[in-house]
This record gives structure tokens, C-alpha cells and sequence, in this order.
């Protein structure tokens, strides 16, 4: 049973308030206007939210992951690996289209069993095709790493970082800081329900991180943002990227960039001390 004790009224002086500040924004007009289109797909989301409504809950993982193409426990600790994205010339998705999903298993692999630090790779393939074509217009892979039972909490802060080599020299940055709103935001929009990115005890007690960790999906794509922020005549065909190292929420990020070809791109992303948490490489036309 949960209770909660009102707590102790406290009294303010009001001597140091800005009160005509108060008094302005009191009178003044307040409104907001939203346009939007009511549609079945939005009604659907709003609903699967509400306990009444909601038959999903009952198919999560603990940690809040949804259980398609997971492999069965003890496998249950769930971590983005890499992934990859093609354009397909000709195919090009266009907004107002209709266009069909198709997610298979393209490929599982099962690593460190030898060594005692059993892992296993479930690569899912994406082919998102408009309606009345026979090609797809995109098609997207993503690798998905899978261990035991999530470390102790004495492991929190224990990692030591991998070491990135190979790196060009930077030629463009961007820098920004991935904030909780950030990662709640992205979360609402992928629909992830990943306690890893908005549960703080979660990271540190169950997982053994120091924070919540920034999606490898919003850093993959903070890399692309940031190529086409400096080429925006850049038409993208094809886009790799691996994580090597979490990113954790309200640490500074860097994007470095570099043209390393005339249709080539190498990019990468790191924290303030130097830490390398992602690379890409992204072919591009212009």
C-alpha cells in the first residue's frame, strides 16, 4: 500500500517576489494554436498508453524492451551494437506516401561462449517499400546484442572505455548535450520503452552505468544530421555505423566529421574527455 503525508504548510514573505512581473504576464493574452489531422494510427498510440486500454505491457521484458526477435532467457540484457542504411535510387520515400514495413531476422550469431562471456548477435532486416512498388525504397539493418543477466552494482564505473584508432582528421564538428527531455522525447517517438534511458536507478543498480544512457539510434542519427548540416547538397545512399562506448544524458557530445572521398564521409562521435562512442561512414551523391 502506498501513503503519502501532506507535508507542513510553509509561509513566504512576498517583499523579495517580482510581483509586477507576475501582475504582466497576468494580463497579458495567452493562446495556443495546434494544427493537426486526427487519424486512426495517432488514436491507437494514445490508447495502447492507457492501463485500461493496454494489452502490450503483458509482452515486455523487464527492462521494458519489447520481446520480438529476442532470444529466449537467460539472454534478456539487451544492447544496440550497429546497424546500417541503404537508399535505394528511384525508390526514394516520399512524404503522404503509403509505404509497407517488413522486419525479418536476417542473421544470429552466438560469440563468446568459448571464453565465458556468452553473447548473441540478432541482426533484424527492415525493407520499407511504397505501395505499388516491387523494390524497397530503404532498406535498414540493425544488430542487436543480447547477454546474461545484467552486471552487479559493483560494476558501476568499472568499465574501461575501448580504444577507437584509425580516426581522420577532423574536418567539421557539432557539439550538443543530450538532456533527459532529450532522451524522453526520442523515446516517446521510437515508442521504447527501454528503462536503460529514463531510469536512473535502473542504469545504475540493475545495468551497473554511471547514468541513463543516450539511444544508439539518436547518436546514428545525430551523425547524419550533422554530415548533412555542413553538405546539405549531400543525397545519402548508404550509412554504417557501430557503437563502441555509451553515451550517458546531460554529458557534452561531439560530432566530428570528415570528407575522406568525394562520396565518402567518416564520422564519429565522443565525449568531453576524448571517449569515442560511435563511427559511420555514410556514401553520399551530389
Amino acid at each position: 500500500m502506498c501513503s503519502w503525508i501532506r507535508p507542513a504548510r510553509r509561509f513566504f514573505s512576498t517583499s523579495s517576489l517580482n510581483l509586477p512581473a507576475l501582475d504582466a504576464w497576468i494580463a497579458s493574452p495567452k493562446s495556443l494554436v495546434l494544427a493537426d489531422t486526427f487519424h486512426s494510427t495517432h488514436l491507437s498510440d494514445l490508447y495502447i498508453t492507457l492501463p485500461t486500454r493496454d494489452g502490450t505491457r503483458a509482452l515486455l521484458r523487464n527492462d521494458g524492451t519489447d520481446a520480438n526477435f529476442c532470444p529466449p532467457e537467460p539472454f534478456t540484457r539487451r544492447m544496440w551494437a550497429s546497424g546500417s542504411m541503404t537508399w535505394n535510387k528511384g525508390g526514394e520515400l516520399k512524404v503522404g506516401e503509403k509505404a509497407t514495413a517488413v522486419s525479418t531476422v536476417a542473421k544470429v550469431e552466438k560469440k563468446g561462449f568459448e571464453a565465458g562471456k556468452p553473447m548473441v548477435f540478432v541482426k533484424q532486416r527492415i525493407e520499407v517499400t511504397v505501395e505499388g512498388r516491387n523494390e524497397p525504397g530503404m532498406v535498414e539493418e540493425r544488430a542487436h546484442v543480447y547477454q546474461l543477466q545484467a552486471p552487479s552494482v559493483a560494476s558501476v564505473g568499472s568499465r574501461v572505455p575501448r580504444e577507437v584508432k584509425g580516426l581522420p582528421k577532423s574536418e567539421f564538428s557539432f557539439s550538443y548535450t543530450p538532456t533527459l527531455t532529450t532522451l524522453f522525447r526520442f523515446s516517446a517517438l521510437t515508442f521504447n520503452g527501454h528503462h536503460i534511458h529514463i531510469d536512473k536507478d535502473y542504469a545504475q543498480k540493475v545495468e551497473g552505468y554511471p547514468e541513463r544512457l543516450v539511444h544508439g539510434p539518436l547518436t546514428a542519427l545525430m551523425l547524419l544530421e550533422s554530415l548533412i548540416h555542413h553538405r546539405p547538397s549531400a543525397q545519402l545512399r548508404n550509412f554504417t555505423y557501430r557503437a563502441h562506448n555509451p553515451i550517458f544524458v546531460n554529458c557534452a557530445a561531439t560530432i566530428h566529421g570528415a570528407i575522406v572521398a568525394k562520396d565518402k564521409a567518416e564520422l564519429w562521435c565522443e565525449n568531453d574527455e576524448g571517449v569515442v562512442g560511435m563511427t559511420g561512414v555514410v556514401q553520399f551523391d551530389e
